[in-house]
């Protein structure tokens, strides 16, 4: 059943499934009637909330594009390479390769959210091309739609924005809520326990049994993305000349960038404990990449090959801020959320929150950016039901990561890194995102 369930959505996605690009102009359309009808701003207001948004996601954007690069470059050094390579040689089916794919991208996504996303597509690309190498037959877009899957995991792990937030002293809910420390939320039962469901069982189980059996139903990297079938021949290109500047690209130079930065990355962790956010991540791989290339002329190499796929965050991710401003500044969020609230009970309150929060991720595509719209009412919420706000908190953030199998908005990175399309993949990500609905119910409500 799970099977055909993913047929059919592959089928409807190929067919009806924009380009990203123009979804997210769709949305933008959506969003400006909505605000018009629901909310009563005119369309000048709206356009003004519209172009208010439009520039707050700049900085974002270029940490994603560094995410993009650095962690391409990183997975793209001989070592790394190497060690990805062999253990993507190991499945003998396409089953395998897309619950090992789905499995390794949950892992290292629950643990950072940006990590996940990288490593899942770069990954899926390996998978792909060493089913290829060995003649493995598989489908190469639902190996990558596994790769996407960790991204719905991850707001329930220790990357968790809502989790970090609550937790640190000064934030904008403490008055209401107090300082609520990390093991009441990413590291409490009920998160570990509704993660484990996720990583453990549904997501990898999922890809297994969407697998086609049929070798007529595959197609694999070479019917996508055939250009990642060539050799790569960067080390054979490499500057041997014994001229004074190619002397200049030493490895003495990546010795003293190396201690600078692994200087601070000491003194960041010992004062602030284990934390893992866009800025500290994107340096960490900058150094360790700068480091498992030897030298900078090879690096700076390995991260212009990587900005290809770049594009689609430098144009989309504005639009993302357009829509996000429209939502947020014409009060659309609190009538969506409130509309949803009002029908909560003690026992349907983390159910609840989570499809609140699922909606509002479509709309709003940035977990920190939607705990700010959402977190004030489902905080007040839980206190007037008595309802521990660890549980909201992680309720929220299953459902900010549930709908991104149908948001493709974070999927842009990866569809730069593996060659495919959003519409190649999508369909077996809505597959995903209705088959975890009863488990989302079950653990959400009953796990301790």
């Amino acid at each position: 059943m799970i099977k055909q369930l993913g047929d059919i959505f592959s089928r409807f996605s190929e067919r009806y499934m924009p380009e990203p690009i123009i979804f997210a102009v769709l949305l933008t359309i959506v969003t400006f009637i909505l605000g018009l009808v629901l909310t009563g701003s005119g369309p000048l207001t709206m356009i003004e909330h519209w172009y208010e948004g439009f520039w707050n996601l700049l900085a974002f954007t270029m940490q994603m594009v560094l995410i993009l690069v650095t962690g391409h470059a990183l997975a793209t050094a001989p070592a790394v390479k190497r060690w990805i390579q062999r253990l993507a040689s190991q499945p003998s089916s396409s089953a395998q390769a897309a619950a090992l794919t789905a499995l390794v991208a949950c892992v290292f996504s629950w643990f950072n959210w940006a990590l996940g996303l990288i490593v899942g597509a770069i990954f899926a690309l390996e998978i792909g091309k060493a089913a290829y190498r060995q003649g493995v037959k598989l489908h190469y877009p639902l190996i990558v739609a596994a790769g996407y899957s960790g991204q719905m995991v991850w707001h329930m792990g220790p990357s968790s924005s809502s989790g970090l937030t609550v937790a640190t002293s000064g934030h904008f809910l403490e008055d209401v809520i107090g300082i609520i420390p990390i093991t009441e939320t990413a590291f409490s039962s009920y998160a570990i326990l509704n993660s484990l469901m996720l990583i453990a069982l549904v997501v990898p189980a999922t890809f297994y049994f969407m697998s086609p059996r049929k070798e007529s139903e595959m197609a694999g990297i070479e019917s996508y993305a055939p250009q990642f079938l060539q050799e790569d021949t960067s080390e054979n290109n490499q500057d041997n000349s014994t001229s004074i500047g190619t002397r200049l690209d030493s490895v003495w130079f990546t010795v003293i960038l190396l201690a600078l930065s692994g200087s601070y990355a000491v003194m960041h962790f010992s004062r602030n404990g284990f934390d893992l956010n866009l800025n500290i991540v994107n340096f960490l791989f900058l150094f360790l990449g700068l480091a498992l290339h030897k030298t900078p002329v090879r690096y700076m190499n390995a991260v212009t090959d990587a900005t290809k796929g770049a594009s689609g965050i430098i144009l989309q991710f504005p639009f993302y801020g357009g829509i996000m401003g429209m939502v947020t500044l014409s009060g659309l969020a609190v009538i969506f959320v409130d509309a949803m609230l009002s029908i909560a009970t003690p026992q349907t309150l983390p159910v609840i929150s989570w499809l609140a929060a699922g909606l509002l991720n479509i709309f709003v595509p940035s977990g920190g950016g939607q705990w700010a719209v959402q977190g004030p009412i489902l905080m007040e919420v839980a206190k007037e039901l008595e309802v521990s706000v660890g549980r909201i908190i992680t309720a929220f953030g299953a459902g900010d990561t549930w709908t991104n199998m149908f948001q493709p908005f974070w999927a842009l990175a990866l569809l730069g890194i593996t060659g495919v399309k959003a519409r190649h993949i999508m369909g077996y990500c809505m597959t995903l995102l209705l088959i975890a609905v009863p488990f989302y119910v079950i653990g959400l409500t009953f796990f301790p």
